[in-house]
């Protein structure tokens, strides 16, 4: 079920938020479970299965890690430390075998049969579930901070479940680490003032969403349609800025709702985007995009591996794993891989003392991002590797082939999208972030994220409701 749906506005969350708020506070994560799996379930029973069953197994290993048994035992303190070692180790097993044969191993066989030749290995042609890479990471996290004691009281199996479904979060993130919820997971109290805050932002969130996103997006699909071999260079730059806006105001859009609705069900899901086409170096970039992954690479991946304590070498070889990874997990074919290596080798480049430098220089650093950013998102936009590289090298003015869309096309697009560009330019910048929070309570911007609302509304009804793009991930 999408947010950006009449089903989710008019029947899924009136129904929902009326039973959550009127039953009795200790029932509230039963009815957070229960909606959020039906939220989950609609279309695709067989996924929430997958996830119930997801759950028990990772619920059970960690309630083998805080068992503790009655009778005194010799060497109590080892057998405790070996038992959680042995459930961790179980946890990562299952939790990333799921995950590898729903969204790897067709990958995987394709590129070893290819090397060998034959169909060696066979294909297994799942469907990926939604969300699986996200609620996979939450369970991976929760199980570390258990082993590692950094969760001082552990979920109740209702507690657990509630935090892995969470519907505002569950198919697209954020990225929620049960120490960030865990208190209020047990008490919360849902004021007036909390259920206005998240309609507001939810509100925002669809306006990004369906306004900005989805109409941007058919600037970027009717370029691709005319054929990635035949772009003027200005149609290309044009159709890389246009897929940049898209994204951007897409996944943003999702986190911001996630965030209103979990502010209406009395959480604070954490922020996961600050203005990163603000930024003057790509390593500022990736602190202020996806903050919640990126955060967890750092706490899961970079740190344990040894971060930068150890020398310039093993720095880069631990920036390379975790940029592989990030790759990966945003999809499993070439073009992410390459997407994550080139990220490792600007960033390593970077560390090199060239982002204090562009920080310094603000008008380099801005145009520097503006610049490579687009680029990198060609890459991540485009999975057939030899149409990306037939795009790329329209970007800088080689074609193979006929223009077939040539500068009187990037004219046309500019007339019919150009304020649609100039509005995403402006909420792109910090600007409308600072207005909104200084004039949100004042009647005029109720009135305006009211009109938002119904237009955001109407456009559902009436236009193509497109999927968030990170709900493939």
């Amino acid at each position: 079920m999408l947010f950006s749906s009449v089903g989710f506005l008019f029947r899924f969350l009136p129904v929902f938020m009326l039973i959550y708020l009127i039953v009795p506070a200790r029932y509230r994560n039963v009815i957070l479970v229960a909606g959020s799996l039906i939220f989950y379930g609609v279309g695709e029973p067989f996924f929430v299965l997958l996830l119930i069953f997801s759950i028990l197994i990772n619920y059970g290993l960690s309630e083998y890690m805080w068992w503790e048994p009655k009778k005194p035992q010799k060497n109590r303190t080892k057998k405790a430390a070996r038992r959680h070692k042995t459930a961790l180790i179980a946890a990562l097993i299952f939790d990333l075998s799921f995950l590898f044969v729903f969204k790897y191993w067709d990958f995987m066989a394709n590129n070893i049969n290819k090397i060998v030749g034959g169909d060696h290995v066979p294909l297994l042609s799942l469907v990926l579930p939604l969300g699986i890479s996200f609620y996979t990471f939450q369970m991976i996290s929760y199980q570390i901070d258990c082993y590692k004691g950094k969760i001082e009281q552990r979920a109740s199996l209702v507690e657990f479940a509630a935090y892995v479904s969470m519907f505002p979060q569950l198919i697209a993130g954020p990225i929620v680490r049960y120490e960030e919820i865990a208190e209020r997971m047990r008490v919360r109290k849902i004021r007036i003032r909390d259920l206005e805050n998240g309609l507001k932002l939810f509100t925002v969130g669809l306006g990004l969403k369906v306004l900005l996103a989805n109409q941007i997006g058919t600037l970027w699909n009717t370029i691709m349609t005319a054929g990635a071999g035949s772009l003027h260079i200005s149609v290309a730059w044009l159709g890389a800025i246009a897929y940049s806006f898209q994204i951007y105001f897409d996944f943003w859009g999702y986190s911001v709702m996630a965030m209103g609705l979990g502010k209406m069900l009395g959480f604070r899901i954490p922020r996961n985007f600050n203005n990163p086409y603000a930024s003057k170096s790509v390593s500022e970039f990736w602190r202020r995009w996806h903050m919640t992954l990126g955060s967890w690479f750092k706490e899961y991946v970079y740190i344990p591996l040894g971060g930068n304590r150890k020398g310039i070498v093993r720095t880069i070889c631990n920036l390379f794993v975790v940029w592989a990874l990030t790759g990966l997990w945003h999809g499993a074919n070439w073009n992410f891989v390459l997407w994550g290596i080139l990220f490792f080798v600007l960033i390593s480049i970077e560390k090199q003392r060239l982002a204090k430098w562009l920080e310094k220089t603000k008008v380099l650093g801005h145009l520097y991002i503006l610049v490579l950013i687009p680029v990198t998102w060609v890459i991540f936009a485009i999975t057939d590797i030899r149409q990306l590289g037939v795009y790329l090298a329209n970007m800088i003015g080689i074609h193979g082939t006929e223009i077939l869309v040539g500068v009187e096309h990037f004219i046309r697009y500019l007339r019919e999208y150009g304020l649609l560009l100039a509005a995403c330019v402006l909420f792109a910048t910090p600007y409308p972030g600072r207005w909104y929070h200084k004039w949100k309570d004042r009647w005029f911007a109720v009135l305006f994220l009211l009109v938002i609302f119904w237009v955001s509304v109407r456009e559902i009804i009436v236009g193509n409701n497109n999927p968030f793009l990170y709900f493939r991930f």
